[in-house]
C-alpha cells in the first residue's frame, strides 16, 4: 500500500468481518484478504455512516453482542479518521448527487472521502474508475 489516503467503505470491512457463506469458499478467501490489508492500515479514512452500516450489518448477520459492537466502535476511532456528519457535509452530498447521480447514501460516502481529502475511495458498490471532482478516484479493490 502506498501513503496515498484512503476511504474505505462498508463493504470492505464487512468482507474482513463476516463471512459469507452464500460465496465459494475461494473467492470468499480471496475477498477476505484483500479487505485484510486494506483495513490493517493505521489512519485509513471512515465515515460515521460507514461505522453505522457495518455495525447494523454485524448486529444482525454474524449476532455481534452489544459488547463487540461498542469494542469494534473503538477500533474504528482508535484506528481510522473518523469523518463526522454535519451540515456542511449534506450539502456537499446534495451537490455531488446532483453532478455524478449518486444515490443518497453513496453521495455522503463521496463527499465524506473528500472532505478528509482521500485520493482513493475502496468501494465495490460505486462505478469503479470514476474520478469525483477531479481528485477522488474510486476504485473496486475486489476486481
Amino acid at each position: 500500500m502506498s501513503n496515498t489516503p484512503y476511504f474505505l467503505d462498508s463493504n470492505v470491512w464487512l468482507y474482513r468481518l463476516l463471512d459469507n457463506q452464500s460465496v465459494d469458499i475461494e473467492e470468499r478467501q480471496r475477498k477476505r484478504d484483500i479487505a485484510y490489508t486494506l483495513t490493517e492500515v493505521q489512519g485509513s479514512i471512515v465515515s460515521v455512516q460507514v461505522i453505522n452500516e457495518v455495525c447494523a450489518n454485524v448486529l444482525k448477520k454474524a449476532a455481534f453482542a452489544e459488547e463487540q459492537v461498542k469494542t469494534l466502535i473503538q477500533s474504528f476511532e482508535r484506528r481510522c479518521t473518523v469523518v463526522a456528519l454535519d451540515v456542511q457535509l449534506l450539502a456537499s452530498a446534495s451537490d455531488l448527487r446532483l453532478q455524478y447521480r449518486f444515490s443518497f447514501w453513496d453521495g455522503l460516502i463521496a463527499a465524506s472521502a473528500l472532505s478528509a481529502n482521500a485520493e482513493i475511495l475502496y468501494s465495490e458498490d460505486m462505478q469503479s474508475g470514476l474520478v469525483v471532482s477531479d481528485r477522488l478516484e474510486i476504485v473496486n479493490p475486489f476486481k
